[in-house]
């Protein structure tokens, strides 16, 4: 299946957004090492209680997020591969003054699957990878129902197998909440 499809078939299944309850959906955009750049989509899901309450209306909650990306790059070498897809999911915890409009900070740690364990000369050795992340961002907008937010990225194998090479992205995130 190439890229497209993949795109496509995870689009299709975000449509029906009554049927599947979700909460938002977003569109990232980065780039990584080696000149690596990356498109995704996603799905949340969030947790209808707060985590945590903390003073002066600061809370802590959750939500879940379901991906499907892209990464491309366009600088390689014959042998090298250039392209692949990745899906992920990540349990995010963010630190925000109620639900309303202003600045929060995103964390999350979750597992993602790669449709090729290279890309340019980067390796990685399994097709299995875990993510981090750690955002910050604005909420804004009637309803609140906007997001935009810069986030740092980590994806690596966690030393399950070695090598371990890992890849860092910077990226910038555009949410809708309905």
């Amino acid at each position: 299946m190439n890229w497209r499809k993949a795109v496509a078939v995870c689009l299709g299944g975000l449509m029906p957004s009554a049927v599947w309850a979700l909460d938002g959906v977003s569109l990232e955009a980065g780039r990584g090492n080696n000149s690596v750049d990356m498109v995704r989509i996603g799905a949340q899901w969030k947790m209808k209680r707060p985590v945590f309450k903390l003073d002066n209306n600061w809370q802590i909650s959750s939500y879940v997020d379901v991906t499907a990306g892209y990464w491309r790059a366009d600088t390689i070498a014959p042998s090298q591969n250039s392209s692949l897809v990745n899906l992920g999911l990540t349990p995010t915890l963010r630190l925000s003054r109620g639900d309303g409009p202003g600045f929060f900070l995103d964390a999350g740690l979750g597992m993602h699957l790669l449709s090729h364990t290279s890309i340019t000369s980067r390796t990685f050795s399994t097709a299995f990878q875990f993510g981090n992340h750690l955002g910050v961002g604005y909420r804004f907008g009637g309803r609140q129902s906007y997001e935009l937010s810069m986030r740092v990225q980590h994806l690596s194998n966690a030393a399950i197998k070695r090598p371990n090479g890992g890849i860092n992205f910077a990226q910038l995130r555009l949410a809708y909440h309905f």
